[in-house]
């Protein structure tokens, strides 16, 4: 029983890092080898954007009131590209969790600014030894994607779709792409993300609002349900829930999921450098 607990642990690591998506299986995988037209990106209004420079979040994940472990996002500025967000991501086992499975894995994207897409990821993990340390490159102009293979020494080059994601940056464009003013329940946001040198389509679904508390008191809160695949860990595809702040921020504060063995929760437990007020509901 421990060592499935821990797994659920270390799996949902892995989900804060994406803040709901999950690495989908290889029968989702898209071939765009045939696309190499210019890519046509809408640039997002700076007045609009959810989040800037010196944002930070940690997120405490747990299996009822078992402390798995920590997660942290942090946003900073790009030292090779003025015009490029460089952002941070590391989720580790703590206590006893740590005994049965260790688990640290980082997680970087730069993102342009305007444009808000990635043109470099990085992925170095080390889970209960399995581990993996990639460099992704993107051309966006060209639609490819550059894998270094750090661990195998091996490199070799991925066609992609126009606009494309990694799995930090999907998370950081959805803030500020979504209009939530107009949202509608079921209404669904798709893009297409690069993961473990494959293209898959996700797809976000809207839920409706909901008062939730946290940490820091109650606030209102968007619910969001990104579409999983069903299988060995999830129990179907709708498993998965989010909760976002129903304010300029889109703070995540929340993400639920339900697994093939009982349910685990990561929440907000710290957090600094907001580029906008966070609304909280005084009673």
């Amino acid at each position: 029983m421990v060592s499935g607990i821990v797994n659920m642990k270390q799996l949902l690591i892995g989900l804060i890092m994406l803040v709901g998506v999950t690495p989908p299986t290889d029968s989702h995988a898209q071939d765009f080898s045939a696309s190499r037209d210019t890519v046509s990106t809408s640039e997002i209004e700076l007045k609009k954007k959810a989040f800037d420079v010196g944002e930070w979040f940690k997120f405490r994940i747990h299996y009822g009131l078992v402390t798995a472990g920590y997660a942290t996002l942090e946003v900073t500025q790009d030292q090779t590209k003025s015009d490029a967000y460089h952002i941070k991501g590391f989720g580790e086992t703590t206590g006893f969790s740590r005994i049965f499975f260790k688990v640290e894995d980082y997680y970087e994207t730069k993102v342009d600014k305007t444009t808000a897409l990635p043109y470099q990821f990085i992925r170095k993990i080390d889970e209960g030894g399995h581990t993996k340390n990639k460099v992704i490159d993107f051309d966006q102009s060209a639609r490819v994607a550059y894998v270094h293979d750090k661990k195998r020494n091996k490199e070799h080059e991925i066609k992609t779709p126009g606009d494309v994601q990694d799995m930090v940056s999907t998370f950081y464009y959805l803030r500020n792409a979504v209009d939530t003013t107009h949202l509608k329940e079921g209404d669904e946001t798709e893009v297409t993300m690069f993961f473990d040198e494959k293209n898959y389509p996700f797809k976000l679904r809207y839920l409706g609002k909901e008062q939730i508390k946290t940490k820091f008191g109650k606030t209102d809160a968007l619910m969001f349900r990104p579409l999983v695949l069903a299988g060995r860990v999830f129990k179907e595809q709708e498993s998965l829930t989010v909760w976002v702040s129903d304010d300029d921020n889109k703070i995540p504060l929340r993400i639920k999921a339900s697994l093939a063995v009982g349910s685990i929760k990561a929440d907000l437990d710290a957090y600094k450098g907001l580029k906008h007020p966070f609304q909280l509901v005084m009673d």
